[in-house]
């Protein structure tokens, strides 16, 4: 995923990586569509772990489920619940200790587009 990231093909903004599926907050570079940005992830990472592991496939379900966020609030949600998912699993008590997550300080979030990004003057006057 990271390596698609730095190539430009991907923009991350949240993830979890849970024992048997994962979650991504991602944005699509013009020029790409969803379903070739999965392609990328989920072909890189099979291809990676049948090398490292020799895992043969499938490893990933056919399909995937997307949501469109349509404004900031909705990314906070959508955020909040990726990063809930360990905590909810049982796997940690609080979700900035599950360090398979975009949580971890270890691993940098692309900026969130402008459209996406919180009302910090409005957040100030709320919560005065």
């Amino acid at each position: 995923m990271f390596r698609y990231r730095d190539e430009g093909k991907l923009l991350v903004h949240a993830f979890v990586v849970m024992p048997n599926h994962v979650h991504l907050l991602l944005s699509v570079p013009e020029g790409l569509i969803l379903e070739r940005v999965m392609q990328f992830v989920k072909g890189g990472f099979s291809r990676k772990a049948g090398i490292q592991f020799g895992i043969q496939p499938p490893i990933w379900q056919k399909s995937f489920v997307d949501r469109r966020v349509r404004d900031a609030a909705e990314c906070a949600r959508f955020a909040d619940y990726i990063h809930q998912n360990p905590v909810k699993a049982a796997l940690v008590e609080t979700a900035a200790r599950y360090q398979y997550s975009s949580l971890n300080p270890t691993y940098w979030m692309n900026e969130l587009p402008q459209r996406l990004k919180p009302d910090t003057q409005q957040a100030q006057s709320v919560h005065r």
